[in-house]
């Protein structure tokens, strides 16, 4: 029922800022600017690639706010897509998620999804156009967990409709958790996903994480074709980052920390990369086809 990551929202202190930082850093453009009664925050909607970010300001009670003062800036929402507002609410009503329409979509409620905190869009008839910039989109919610992450599964295969047989097994011992790509798309035509990263060894941040906050959302992901760009954007300006391969040239991902994207952790994967660690490999292109 899923279809795409489509979007994030991130609690900001100063909306102009954050533009600022969001196009400096990946190319951002401002689409518009509106009110969210619901979030009860002003909202910078901009286009990242063909996805999208929403820059979320407090401006009274509610959950930016309750967000900003106990965390700080940072990841409050992950957006997908359905094909349908009405049918998948009513799929959702029928498996016990309460859920509160606004904004023009669905807000389901987190406690039900295991603290996952979603806001459910419908797919646009034809492909948002991409920006310039070098971020392609949005392809990847990470959930770290304290639950088990088998259960958490079994939820989502209930209560979000996600396939069973589009499940891919992750065990990854760099940064010690175990857990499942929830992939929307089956057939893997698509990188979209909800990860479940179960993690509770102390030695890695997401075991941290996970004593500190429970199950939460952490992090999301994009793709580029031009990783170049992103790296002499983050250096010209003095930004740390993370490389993937531990190489000084990196061709292949890089993560940028909290602290370069108003409290945001992302990663960044090159062209059909992340189908290494997604169940196929032989989908990635060599980086004389795939581009930068």
């Amino acid at each position: 029922m899923l279809k795409r990551v489509d979007r994030i929202l991130v609690a900001v202190n100063d909306l102009d800022q954050a533009e600022k930082n969001y196009q400096e850093i990946l190319g951002a453009a401002r689409i518009k600017d509106f009110k969210s009664d619901y979030l009860n925050a002003n909202i910078r909607l901009m286009a990242l690639g063909s996805s999208e970010v929403e820059l979320c300001a407090s401006s009274g009670e509610g959950p930016v706010k309750d967000h900003l003062e106990n965390f700080g800036e940072g990841l409050i929402r992950g957006g997908v897509t359905t094909d349908d507002l009405s049918v998948f609410r009513q799929y959702l009503k029928d498996h016990k998620v309460e859920c509160i329409e606004a904004d023009g979509r669905l807000y389901p409620e987190a406690s039900d999804l295991y603290n996952l905190p979603l806001v459910v869009s419908s797919e646009p008839s034809s492909p948002n156009e991409r920006v310039p910039g070098p971020v392609d989109f949005l392809y990847e919610l990470t959930l770290v967990l304290r639950s088990n992450w088998q259960d958490v599964a079994s939820a989502y295969v209930d209560r979000l409709g996600v396939k069973r047989e589009g499940m891919v097994a992750i065990n990854n011992s760099r940064f010690g958790y175990v857990g499942s790509l929830m992939m929307f798309d089956s057939q893997h035509q698509r990188l979209d996903r909800i990860e479940l990263s179960e993690a509770h060894d102390e030695a890695f941040p997401m075991g941290r994480f996970s004593r500190k906050r429970g199950d939460a959302l952490y992090m999301c992901y994009v793709e580029t074709d031009n990783i170049a760009d992103i790296i002499q954007r983050l250096d010209s300006r003095k930004h740390p980052w993370i490389s993937r391969s531990g190489t000084s040239q990196e061709r292949d991902g890089l993560w940028i920390p909290p602290s370069v994207l108003n409290g945001l952790l992302l990663g960044v994967s090159r062209t059909s990369h992340a189908w290494i660690w997604s169940g196929h490999p032989e989908k990635v292109q060599p980086l004389d086809d795939a581009g930068k």
